[in-house]
Formats: structure tokens, sequence, C-alpha cells
């Protein structure tokens, strides 16, 4: 059986245009893959792993080849369970907001924990960084009060160019995306961006 990941990162629920947006996507997904498993992950009731110094020590005796002290092992095991419960899926549907220019802090949380050596990535000198989770398809769909599209304002979106770049780092390849603009702009401009993110979303959906 197949499985699609939703990854939720705005807290607002009802109020949130992405999320709205990601229920659309997931309604024609279902009817189209009824035998499908899918999973919703709220970053916002999630609990995540901290960093901790053992943590970070352990990852770091991934990347130069040392072993693990029993601690610093029982402390890496728990992110590689995590990791690896991510990368099982099939198919991935992302939701986020823009915060500041930028990504919600629960999803930069999330993407510290799973953007590890051994697990997400490799590198060598010769071959450089190599991404492991690859074959899956990825949506995610963007949510900004601003509008980026302009060689004026397109440097100031450090959302979806982190984002995406973040994804194909780890080995994403087939990755859609949805996005939505001004979501303060005015009703007329409101609706209609959002008329079409909708029109996206069941298109996309529908072709999985």
């Amino acid at each position: 059986m197949s499985s699609l990941l939703y990854i939720e990162a705005s807290p607002r629920k009802e109020r949130s245009k992405s999320i709205e947006i990601a229920k659309e996507y997931l309604q024609v997904f279902r009817t189209k893959n009824e035998d499908c498993n899918i999973t919703t992950l709220d970053l916002w009731e999630l609990k995540m792993p901290e960093f901790t110094d053992e943590r970070i020590n352990a990852k770091y005796k991934v990347l130069h080849g040392q072993p693990h002290t029993p601690e610093e092992k029982e402390a890496w095991d728990e992110i590689a369970h995590f990791v690896e419960g991510f990368a099982a899926a099939d198919y991935y549907l992302f939701s986020l907001p823009m915060w500041n220019f930028s990504i919600p802090y629960k999803l930069k949380h999330f993407i510290d924990i799973i953007t590890q050596p051994g697990l997400a990535f490799t590198f060598s000198p010769e071959t450089g960084y190599q991404g492991l989770i690859t074959g899956k398809q990825c949506t995610v769909i963007y949510a900004r009060g601003g509008e980026y599209a302009s060689k004026e304002t397109a440097s100031l979106d450090y959302q979806k160019t982190y984002f995406q770049f973040l994804l194909s780092f780890i080995g994403f390849s087939d990755i859609q995306s949805i996005t939505l603009d001004a979501t303060l702009g005015s009703p007329e401009v409101k609706e209609a961006n959002m008329a079409e993110a909708l029109v996206q979303a069941r298109e996309i959906a529908g072709s999985l």
C-alpha cells in the first residue's frame, strides 16, 4: 500500500490559507487514490527531539566515521528513527506560510532533525553531497502576504527559495509548487489568487 505524508506548518488552522488549499488537494487525492494511507503531521502538536550536545556530537562522529559512545548512540538512534519514519512515504504534501520572509520555526526544527548525514544525505570529496530520499513525489503549498514574483521583491523570498533548495538537497527531484501570493491584498486579488491556487491543487492531486 502506498502512503502520503502531509506536513502542516501553520498554527492558524481554520484561518490558514495554506491549510485550506491542502484540504482541497487531499480531497482530490483521496478520491483518486483510495488505497493510499494518508498521515498528517501537525508540527505544532508533534513532539520533536531537541538537538542536544550529545546529538550534535553524534552527528559529527557520523560525518567523520567515528564510533558513538553508548549515550551518543541512544541519542542518534532517536534521530534515525524520526528520519526513517519521514523517508518511508511515497508522496509528500507540505503546507507552509511565510513568516518574516522565511518559514515558521517549527518547520525549521523539523528540517534540522531530518537533514542528517547517512540518513538524508551523504558526502564525499569525490562526488560532493548526494541526497538519499529519492524517487518520491512532493507538493509544497506556499502562502505569503505579499507578492514575490518581481525583480524587486524576489530577493526577499527566503521561504520558497530555501525550502525548494532543502528538498533538492536531501534528494527530492519531483517537486510541484502551489504559491498563493498577496494574502494581505485587496479582497478581489485574494479571491482571484485563491481560486487559481485551488485549481492548481486539484490538477496536481488529480494527476497522481
